[in-house]
């Protein structure tokens, strides 16, 4: 008994230790997440393979941080693991503490790593401790930096975007349309952040001259002037060529000190409609929404409130489609319907639409802040908001209209304002799409933003509720109730065979 016992121990340590040899020569992880969140994308590989220099990663992370930091550091090094095996030894890497000493965290500082503060509890006492979770890539002279890899987000899109930031030599030029009050660039500084990686966004007029041939892809973001019939006949001859438009505009737009809602034109809206495409000027209205902030008084005391305020749409259904995939939340303002009224020389795909509540309301019109909305208010469903439209024949253009022009707009530098990341995707990757370059788009959206249990049914709320509550009691007493069964069983096995012995 105990020769077996001692084979059965050595064999099973015998095991694990050709396990963890095969680990250290062979680098594999099993990924079991929904979205493959663990498995390096076509996009990343693609970007691996096509690199011709080394590719140097110096990896600036504390240690003896707390679990959740800790963990951050053990999946960014897994990654690199994962890159330095796929790129066959062109990604190099080293850690670095900072905290190490004062001279190393000053050439984290100096090389652009951004420590955060973090709670860290020690002898019952809670102080703080600076962490540094960044790190420094490059490639012979070019050096790009991740100031910070926030803890659960998509690492592997901030660390291939940096390696193609400096491994690409020549980036396609993005037009962005001015001279009719449309959004400045840096009024978009989120989406400039992630255009740059693999785009040079420029201005372009359309008074003087047609769109340069060396731009493929225009985009127009929320005009506000009347845009001249010249400058449309040059927006003409640029799809003809075959031009690609991402047109993002206001049809009706709302003032909240005056709770009144107005509906806009700059001419666009004609062009649309010979181009197939009519962006009403009504609003949407979602019970799926945002909230406006409220003063109220009570007494001699005036408060702030957050009310439900419908005409800021939460969009949570998009079409299966590259320029919507992996988003979950996109919040809207004042925005429109957007419906095809084109004849088969034209293919229309809605992208975004609204929930199974829903409305329009013609502008202009007046808002009623503290309206008790109820169910009979959202008698729609299903309302597009955004699609593409594709000529079939012909120079075969494409165009994304959506019917909202503030949703990817955060403001100027000192005002600026952090945008849901699904707006600023949702634009960037539309922008991919149209200038065929998609590579990125997976790794953008990769791995949930939120997925907040709201979004369910109520019937199937209530079952997860209590599915989550009893499920583990009903396995605790199965459980108890099969080994009561199997030790009945034992005994009666055990007194049959008294019994035969007697």
């Amino acid at each position: 008994m105990k020769q077996k016992l001692l084979a059965s121990t050595l064999l099973v340590v015998g095991i694990v230790l050709v396990i963890n040899f095969l680990s250290n020569e062979l680098h594999f992880r099993a990924d079991l997440t929904d979205d493959r969140q663990y498995t390096l994308s076509k996009a990343t590989l693609d970007i691996l393979e096509g690199l011709e220099e080394p590719v140097t990663v110096k990896a600036y992370f504390s240690k003896d941080m707390p679990p959740n930091i800790a963990q951050t550091r053990t999946d960014f090094q897994d990654l690199l693991v994962e890159y330095n095996s796929r790129s066959n030894g062109m990604i190099a890497y080293e850690f670095v503490n900072p905290n190490e000493n004062e001279a190393t965290e000053r050439v984290a500082l100096e090389n652009g790593i951004q420590p955060v503060m973090i709670n860290v509890r020690e002898k019952d006492q809670v102080k703080q401790q600076k962490a540094f979770l960044g790190a420094t890539i490059s490639l012979g002279e070019k050096t790009d930096v991740i100031p910070f890899v926030q803890p659960g987000s998509a690492m592997e899109y901030s660390l291939s975007a940096a390696i193609k930031r400096i491994s690409v030599e020549t980036k396609p030029v993005v037009g962005f349309i001015t001279g009719h009050g449309e959004a400045q660039m840096e009024d978009m500084g989120q989406a400039m952040e992630l255009l740059n990686v693999l785009y040079q966004p420029q201005p372009v007029g359309l008074d003087s001259a047609d769109v340069p041939a060396t731009i493929r892809t225009l985009a127009m973001i929320r005009p506000t002037d009347t845009i001249p019939v010249s400058h449309l006949r040059r927006l003409d001859t640029f799809l003809a060529r075959g031009g690609r438009l991402l047109l993002a505009l206001n049809r009706v737009d709302g003032d909240l000190q005056r709770a009144y809602g107005m509906k806009l034109s700059n001419g666009l809206e004609g062009w649309l409609a010979q181009k197939g495409i009519a962006v009403e000027d009504a609003f949407i209205i979602d019970a799926k929404c945002g909230a406006v902030t409220v003063q109220q008084q009570q007494g001699m005391f005036n408060f702030q409130t957050q009310v439900s305020f419908p005409y800021l749409p939460v969009v949570g259904r998009f079409a299966d489609h590259p320029i919507t995939k992996g988003l979950e939340t996109v919040l809207l303002q004042f925005a429109s319907p957007v419906n095809f009224i084109g004849d088969s020389t034209k293919r229309f795909t809605p992208l975004i639409m609204t929930s199974e509540k829903s409305a329009t309301q013609k502008a202009p019109m007046m808002f009623d802040i503290n309206k008790q909305w109820t169910e009979q208010d959202f008698p729609e469903k299903n309302i597009v908001m955004g699609g593409i439209l594709e000529e079939t024949r012909g120079s075969g253009y494409k165009m994304v209209v959506l019917g909202d022009g503030d949703f990817v707009i955060n403001g100027p530098r000192q005002q600026a304002r952090s945008l849901q990341p699904d707006n600023v995707s949702l634009a960037v990757n539309a922008i991919d799409w149209l200038s065929d370059d998609t590579g990125l788009i997976d790794l953008r959206t990769k791995g949930a933003t939120s997925r907040p249990i709201r979004q369910l049914q109520d019937s199937t709320k209530l079952i997860l509720k209590y599915a989550n509550f009893l499920v583990p009691i009903l396995l605790v007493v199965g459980y108890g109730l099969v080994r009561m069964q199997r030790n009945r069983m034992t005994r009666l096995k055990r007194m049959s065979e008294n019994y035969e012995e007697n």
